[in-house]
């Protein structure tokens, strides 16, 4: 039934009508603007007079392309000789410049469990293999899996989950 087809209950003016189909429309733009999925309201008007309206709309979910572990650029260093000792980090200074940082290859939002409460991928203290996914960023809707450069024990770890990240800000530190 569309909205304007909606007969007129007893008790109710046009006016009032027109001002709930007004009302309604507001929340329905509401919906768009915020890219929300559905929107319930109940407005009360007197004691057995009320409004209840539930606004929603069928999401298209955009294509999304296959999750590929996507590994931060990795800092430029000599490289080590097997069975050499790993480069020490740096004291005190910018984490971002730690030999063993691992930084954000984009600027989106940080998720450090696959989806709400889950276990997180990794925490401060574990061993974690060169390839294993530590992180999710979200970029433009895309979640982007944060893969390990490296095999080595997360010793820090310097986002919150659902916090915002910029291009080369250090994410954890994997020693």
């Amino acid at each position: 039934m569309r909205l304007s087809d909606h007969p007129i209950e007893d008790g109710m003016t046009n006016k009032s009508h027109d001002d709930d189909v007004a009302f309604i429309k507001a929340l329905a733009e509401l919906l768009r603007a915020n890219d929300l999925s559905e929107l319930q309201v109940k407005r009360e008007y007197g004691e057995d007079d009320s409004l209840n309206v539930r606004v929603s709309r069928q999401m298209t979910a955009a294509p999304v392309a296959a999750a590929m572990p996507v590994a931060a650029p990795a800092p430029m260093a000599a490289p080590v000789a097997p069975g050499a000792a790993a480069p020490a980090p740096l004291e005190g200074g910018d984490p971002a410049q730690d030999p063993n940082a691992l930084t954000s290859p984009m600027v989106g939002t940080a998720y450090l469990q696959p989806e709400p409460g889950a276990a997180s991928f990794v925490s401060t203290g574990d061993t974690v293999k060169e390839g294993q996914t530590v992180l999710i960023i979200e970029a433009m809707k895309t979640m982007n899996q944060i893969a390990a450069p490296r095999a080595g024990k997360v010793t820090r770890i310097f986002v919150e989950d659902g916090s915002p990240v910029e291009y080369g800000a250090p994410l954890m530190i994997i020693e």
